[in-house]
């Protein structure tokens, strides 16, 4: 039974069937080489109460993502000077770099561009250490501000089922933090996400004054009488004072930040794989095809025979 089936189901989530064999078979999660660099989180705020618990459960997502691989968070900067036992991401490249290790692969945790950015691929170049891309503009943070909208029943869960939620909303600002690089990376996750909603939806930042009243009086000369706000938004790097201030101030009802959303932790641990280099095919898959096309071809001269 499909998820679309189900009530209360957020969205249609594909159901694994069995194993193609041969040449045919889906592609494996690939393994981390022995000796593979750490993934070492950024994040663009203190250690406290409000991020760490994200920031540990992405962590966790990403561990079971994919089996082997070393994690670390590092915050940039410390709020109570490692009081809390928590590392900045100066200290971690610091530890790694005295005991030996390579430089882990720096993963920001920011969906666009951010004030932080600057201040750590300064940091991460005097140890060598590779930073990644921003994790968007991608498919999965579409998905995962839809989810959230329908969580604060202002959207349909899917398009598929054809039943209307009263406060469902009919234009949605999606809003995010890093000034107006960060609104423009943020409009093409936008028009992902307009494409699911069908309705229109028009990116902001929240700390650019007036840029989240003028998208809310855009989308209303486009006729939208509900618009809702949808932060594009992780959580740790942006202040919860801009998100409720947004929502007060635009009196349009808000959806919550992404949060620990699972896709978030997918997202991170494929941005990480991308960044290590390529893993050759196992030597067994090798022989395995090998062996078929083969068996094959010696089948086609019998038969020819």
């Amino acid at each position: 039974m499909s998820t679309a089936a189900i009530p209360g189901a957020p969205l249609p989530v594909r159901t694994p069937g069995s194993r193609a064999r041969g040449r045919h078979r889906r592609p494996e999660r690939p393994e981390i080489p022995a000796g593979s660099p750490a993934l070492l989180l950024a994040v663009p705020a203190a250690a406290g109460p409000e991020s760490r618990p994200v920031v540990e459960e992405l962590l966790s997502i990403v561990r079971s993502e994919q089996n082997g691989v070393r994690t670390a968070a590092g915050y940039l900067p410390s709020g109570d000077g490692g009081a809390s036992g928590e590392r900045t991401v100066a200290e971690l490249l610091t530890e790694a770099a005295e005991a030996g290790l390579p430089a882990p692969v720096v993963v920001p945790l920011v969906p666009g561009p951010h004030d932080f950015l600057p201040e750590l691929h300064r940091l991460a170049a005097e140890y060598g250490a590779p930073v990644t891309d921003a994790l968007g503009p991608h498919p999965l943070l579409a998905e995962g501000v839809h989810v959230r909208l329908s969580e604060a029943g202002l959207a349909r869960a899917d398009r598929a089922r054809l039943f209307a939620i009263a406060t469902a909303a009919d234009g949605v600002v999606l809003t995010t933090v890093g000034g107006q690089a960060a609104a423009d990376a943020a409009g093409i996750t936008g028009m992902l996400l307009a494409a699911r909603l069908a309705v229109p939806v028009v990116a902001a930042a929240l700390d650019l004054p007036g840029s989240v009243a003028d998208a809310v009086a855009h989308l209303k000369e486009m006729g939208a009488q509900n618009p809702a706000l949808a932060p594009l938004v992780i959580g740790p790097e942006a202040d919860a004072e801009l998100l409720a201030t947004a929502a007060e101030e635009s009196g349009c009802p808000s959806a919550a930040p992404l949060g620990a959303y699972q896709a978030v932790g997918q997202l991170l641990a494929s941005t990480y794989l991308a960044a290590l280099p390529a893993v050759a095919p196992e030597a067994g898959a090798d022989e395995s095809d090998a062996d078929e096309a083969d068996g094959t071809r010696a089948g086609g001269r019998h038969a020819a025979q």
